[in-house]
């Protein structure tokens, strides 16, 4: 795995074959654009193919973990079919990557989680959060259907009743009510949730490989059932990149204020 070939992804090897992901945009809250987007697809086929990896880790430079999909790519999107088909193929490689990935992700979510970034927040296998960070899918207040991992993981998670209420409103969760509602696996002390990480990565790393690699390949089994939910929504959600609402959507988010949809 050349570790340099990644632009917008910071990978350290740790001790104990554990591999460091830091999503390097913090001048953005590491907001994904079309590159890192691209690269957040292909790292995890990657890893399952690296022989010195035994665990991912995933966080965000400084102070979020990710504001979700940068608001220039989004508006390149709008009513562009080739660019929206594009995207779609690649948003089901980062979900099924991920979900087939044979080595253990762990995220650390440092801070805000959202959009693109949420994906990678919570299809990892085991994920810690700051307390106070603040998770959401703001796909409705953006005017597009929630697709890019929201169907196929939320109801997995919380169950159906409150996937249908944060994903239909678009409100936001703490990292203290997402571990209580089963959104996350653990929620701690900002300060805290990296190195907890790494300890549960570390340990990870040391147990018995192929037991834990089959263990989860039999777990994610849940998900690669709901493959066929997913690969619905995220129709739908480009099938909305191409209507009205989003123009609104967009523009309300760029003037801070609440979109008036017709």
């Amino acid at each position: 795995m050349d570790l340099a070939s990644y632009q917008h992804l910071k990978l350290e090897r740790k001790p104990g074959n554990v591999l460091l992901i830091t999503l390097n945009r913090p001048e953005v809250l590491n907001a994904a654009h079309e590159a890192m987007h691209s690269e957040l697809a292909e790292i995890w086929a990657d890893i399952s193919r690296d022989e010195q990896t035994r665990v991912a880790v995933v966080t965000g430079a400084g102070r979020a973990f990710s504001a979700g999909g940068d608001l220039h790519m989004v508006e390149r999107q709008i009513g562009n079919y080739d660019l929206v088909t594009s995207m779609l193929r690649e948003m089901s490689d980062l979900v099924y990557n991920m979900a087939n990935c044979s080595k253990p992700i762990v995220s650390a979510i440092n801070g805000v989680a959202v959009g693109a970034g949420l994906v990678v927040a919570l299809l990892a296998d085991i994920s810690i959060c700051a307390s106070d960070a603040r998770l959401g899918d703001g796909h409705v207040r953006l005017g597009v259907a929630a697709g890019d991992h929201a169907a196929i993981i939320w109801p997995l998670l919380c169950g159906l009743a409150k996937a249908k209420y944060y994903l239909l409103t678009g409100e936001m969760v703490t990292g203290e009510e997402a571990e209580r509602i089963g959104l996350v696996s653990r929620a701690l002390p900002a300060a805290e949730v990296l190195p907890e990480a790494m300890r549960v990565a570390t340990r990870l790393a040391a147990g018995p490989q192929l037991a834990i690699q089959l263990t989860k390949r039999a777990l994610n089994g849940w998900v690669r059932d709901a493959g066929p939910i997913f690969d619905q929504s995220a129709a739908y959600e480009m099938l909305t990149f191409m209507g009205e609402d989003i123009k609104e959507g967009l523009a309300s988010l760029r003037e801070k204020r609440e979109p008036r949809f017709g």
